[in-house]
């Protein structure tokens, strides 16, 4: 009979350490307070189970390094997490913030590209939270075996890093960042290409058209009218005078478009110059101006002239237009 006690002892003794053991697990993989507040938490490339279990309890979001590990991989998720930038808090349970890293639940930031942004402008604007570097993104945008990849015609990515209000994660590749940005563009150019070949454009001399029009103008119902000036004038081979062109092909221009540069011949979007389109786009126009190139209004204008409003007076012969110059420009300067 005295072995019967002991084997009860035994057990009982097995039955108490096991419910100790189940309430200091249960413990250890409680949330660290009741209310604590949120803490961006980054999983780098490459980065361990055990390496991020040790840096969320050095950081105050788990209680038990240990405790961690083991119910990452109780719950098959070790070589599920992913890298990025997490919100997290230690009022969350382990087990919440283990599914955040392996579901990919990144923290995102917002950043606006407005229409008519050069693609230094939108490196430096992607750069701002630091979503990209600015000279990696510039390499690669830059570079023509990405605008092959990206399936855009040209050099660069100038001119298709298209306009819009996006929520993008910290760490991702230029090339992915790029490419969310292209695509944003090929979206909206699948719509406009039928119309586009019906003139005989190609996608890069619709989107050049189309970015020499975003930058022209700032008023929407003129878009349509500028991008008219512009075909009529192709349409009898005259130059198309366009400034934003010009100032595009100048190195860090000043603000003051002068005289000489208007002359200036080695300048190869000087449209002053040169017959036709410049070489490629000169910023990245948004959907109003690129549908304004493919389906542009039906007029007889060649010129147009500045109000100083934003808007514009329109003329169909250079008599015309002079006299608007004399009354727009002429007066401004006196």
């Amino acid at each position: 009979m005295r072995w019967l006690w002991l084997l009860a002892g035994t057990l009982l003794l097995l039955l108490v350490a096991a419910g100790a053991g189940a309430v200091a697990l249960r413990q250890a993989l409680s949330p660290v307070a009741q209310q604590a507040p949120d803490v961006l938490f980054s999983v780098s490339p490459g980065e361990t189970l055990g390496a991020i279990a040790m840096r969320l309890e050095r950081e105050g979001l788990v209680r038990s390094a240990l405790a961690v590990k083991w119910l990452a991989r109780w719950r098959n998720l070790a070589s599920s997490l992913q890298t990025g930038e997490y919100r997290l808090s230690g009022a969350l349970r382990p087990e919440e913030i283990l599914e955040r890293i392996a579901e990919g639940r990144v923290e995102t930031y917002e950043v606006v590209l407005p229409e008519g942004l050069t693609l230094v402008q939108t490196a430096e604007r992607l750069a701002a939270p630091g979503l990209v570097d600015r000279e990696a993104f510039l390499a690669l945008a830059r570079d023509a075996e990405t605008a092959r990849r990206l399936g855009v015609q040209g050099e660069t990515l100038e001119g298709y890093l298209f306009p819009e209000t996006y929520r993008l994660p910290k760490g991702l590749p230029p090339l992915e960042v790029a490419r969310v940005l292209v695509d944003e563009f090929h979206a909206v150019w699948k719509e406009l290409a039928p119309l586009a070949k019906r003139q005989n454009f190609t996608m890069k001399d619709a989107v050049t058209l189309a970015s020499i029009v975003e930058k022209e103008t700032g008023v929407p119902e003129e878009r349509p009218l500028i991008a008219s000036v512009f075909l009529n004038r192709l349409a009898r081979r005259m130059r198309l005078e366009a400034d934003p062109a010009v100032i595009y092909g100048i190195p860090d221009f000043d603000g003051n478009l002068r005289r000489r540069d208007l002359e200036n011949e080695d300048n190869p979007y000087n449209t002053y110059r040169i017959f036709g389109l410049p070489p490629g786009p000169i910023a990245s126009p948004g959907a109003a101006s690129l549908r304004a190139v493919v389906r542009p209004a039906r007029t007889d204008y060649l010129y147009f002239v500045s109000k100083n409003d934003g808007s514009h007076v329109f003329s169909a012969s250079y008599r015309e237009h002079v006299n608007a110059v004399n009354r727009y420009q002429k007066r401004r300067s006196r």
